[in-house]
């Protein structure tokens, strides 16, 4: 008898390279939505610095970042399929390009007028970032590997709104908050190097025109997971875009950098946490998100003088907050299927509409009603997000996910 013994073979080095993900390609994109992030936090560590250059007061310097937002999300859907058809790499180079000179003159400028014109010209230039991310990631990836790079490249976008702030007040000790832009558009013309030697070229796509974005707006679940978003993110802005002010008020003003600082740690360590188990468990996360940032909130309103519970309730804000985008773009996806390019698209709107309102939203609270008034509409906020999260267990956050 003939025994007859099926191996299977070991891939070969040829297979494993078209295995890999393209690291310093992904690379280029993650660098291209940490910049969009940080450029449009920065001003928040800079407000009582940036004030005095400006001559106006923190509710109005703080509007810098509303209205980068606001232009970011104005733009994102119209500039998208304005572009559609342009090479990527194209697109992604002029944008970069328009939030590096647009830092640059920012650090020059001593008015407030064109200060606030060249900060909506960088977040027209974000517009263009965002939506292009994913989907460059995914045509760059090999087959069953698109996920994960779609991961990587937007993995910028949490780590830049946790390091943004720190990063600002950091330089802004060192030689001004002017050094913190100037250190922003020269790491900008940097990635613009990186990308040009690292990125490939991809051709563009022409413009989906079967679904409208109407009927995109009316699946059932995708409300849900945008209006717990919008509520989350505007909760966020509120207490993000002036957190100096909120920490002065509670007594911990010379403490601005390490506060910032245990944020930082504990985002970063959330898009670890996040990144291992959103496939598995992405209602439990969103759940969790939602709660434990309305309980860290609740304690940075009644808890003043009490150094140790302020750095336990950023550190748990911090967490919750890490990967809040992954998880509520993963959560449209999942509703929208197969219109989810559009809906991204959707999902970065009000993503970037909300830091606007949050921020705008929180100048008026605190000109009018003092800063404590910012925390106490940060909590209702979040109790609508979580309640919406937690009822929406049939199509916006499926307990199958």
């Amino acid at each position: 008898m003939t025994e007859t013994v099926t191996t299977i073979p070991a891939p070969t080095p040829t297979t494993a390279r078209q295995n890999r993900l393209p690291t310093r390609a992904l690379l280029g994109l993650f660098l291209a939505g940490f910049i969009s992030i940080l450029t449009e936090c920065l001003p928040a560590g800079l407000l009582p610095e940036m004030t005095r250059t400006l001559g106006t007061s923190v509710s109005l310097t703080g509007q810098t970042v509303t209205l980068y937002a606001l232009a970011t999300a104005l733009g994102a859907i119209p500039l998208a399929r304005a572009t559609a058809t342009w090479r990527r790499k194209h697109v992604l180079q002029l944008a970069l390009a328009v939030v590096a000179v647009a830092n640059a003159l920012t650090a020059l400028s001593s008015d407030y007028t064109l200060t606030m014109a060249l900060r909506f010209v960088a977040g027209l230039g974000t517009g263009l970032i965002w939506p292009l991310l994913g989907g460059y990631a995914a045509r760059l990836a090999p087959q069953g590997r698109q996920g994960r790079a779609i991961a990587v490249a937007l993995a910028g976008t949490p780590i830049g709104l946790a390091l943004g702030i720190p990063l600002g007040t950091l330089l802004s000790s060192i030689g001004g908050w002017q050094l913190a832009f100037y250190a922003s558009a020269a790491v900008t013309a940097l990635t613009m190097a990186w990308v040009l030697a690292a990125v490939p070229n991809l051709p563009g796509q022409p413009v989906e025109t079967r679904i409208r974005l109407s009927e995109v707006l009316v699946i059932p679940g995708l409300r849900p997971v945008l209006f717990a978003l919008a509520t989350y993110m505007i909760a966020h802005n509120l207490l993000y875009t002036y957190v100096t002010d909120l920490l002065t008020h509670i007594g911990m003003s010379g403490q601005t950098s390490w506060v910032l600082f245990t944020f930082g740690v504990t985002s970063v360590l959330s898009v670890l946490v996040v990144g291992a188990n959103i496939d598995r468990h992405l209602r439990t996360l969103v759940v969790v998100s939602t709660v434990v940032f309305g309980v860290s909130v609740l304690v940075l309103g009644v808890v003043s003088g009490v150094p140790i519970l302020v750095y336990v309730a950023v550190a748990a804000w911090g967490f919750a907050f890490g990967s809040s985008p992954s998880l509520f773009v993963g959560a449209a996806i999942n509703a929208t299927r197969d219109a989810a390019d559009i809906a991204q698209s959707i999902t970065i709107t009000v993503f970037s509409a909300s830091i606007a309102v949050g921020s705008f939203l929180g100048g008026l609270l605190i000109a009018g009603l003092g800063t404590a008034s910012i925390t106490w509409a940060a909590l209702i906020l979040l109790i609508a997000a979580a309640a919406t999260v937690i009822a929406g267990k049939k199509r916006a956050f499926p307990t199958s996910v």
